[in-house]
């Protein structure tokens, strides 16, 4: 299965998606930037608020695909200490790494939200969007990080994604939907007609587009 873009692939998802929709329980989250026009497609089929979920994943010195933890607003620090052990990685260059993605996050709460505040996710149930999962690791801090904030149940859902990482993320999520699981998957941009880089003027309108619609709502 392929997509035309990011907002054809959001639209094709929240199909299957129909059982969260008019719910006043579920919220939307978005990973920036590549996961917001899919999340925004979703969360206007479903009736949901949309917000973005800011985590930074903390990755191994030298390994940055291989993910030793996460940070996220509200300060949420999540370390996987047993990695951390194996690989003998000292605090000083853990707490680098934390300071680095920490003034990146900031960086993106101002830009992103401005004065807004985060939507509400304690007892709610988080549909968490991205456009791919390749190695899963973002979406795996993410989730990671977001039982923090003690949602009554965290559903993945991506339009592609290899099928072994969403298999695994069953693991650790209470759902994962995921339209297309091909075998040969390689990388999520070849599943797309344009996969070109969405940058965070387009992540801004797009919360301010779905935050006028549901003001119109209201």
């Amino acid at each position: 299965m392929r997509f035309r873009d990011r907002v054809e692939a959001g639209r094709q998802l929240a199909a299957n998606l129909a059982a969260y929709a008019d719910r006043p329980d579920v919220v939307v989250l978005g990973l920036p930037r590549g996961g917001l026009p899919v999340a925004h497609a979703v969360a206007r089929r479903l009736h949901a608020p949309l917000d973005v979920f800011l985590v930074r994943k903390l990755g191994v010195p030298g390994q940055p695909e291989l993910a030793m933890g996460a940070i996220a607003e509200g300060g949420v620090e999540v370390l996987s200490h047993d990695l951390i052990h194996e690989l003998a990685i000292p605090p000083a260059l853990i707490e680098q790494v934390v300071e680095r993605q920490r003034v990146e996050l900031e960086r993106r709460d101002a830009l992103y939200r401005g004065a807004r505040r985060p939507v509400p996710l304690r007892d709610r149930t988080v549909i968490l969007v991205d456009d791919g999962l390749a190695t899963g690791s973002t979406m795996e801090a993410a989730i990671l990080a977001l039982r923090h904030h003690a949602p009554a149940a965290i559903v993945v859902a991506v339009p592609v994604g290899a099928p072994e990482t969403c298999a695994r993320l069953r693991h650790i999520a209470d759902a994962v939907v995921c339209l297309s699981m091909p075998e040969r998957f390689a990388a999520v941009g070849l599943w797309y007609d344009d996969f070109s880089q969405t940058t965070d003027r387009e992540v801004t309108q797009l919360l301010a587009a779905r935050e006028r619609d549901e003001t119109v709502v209201r």
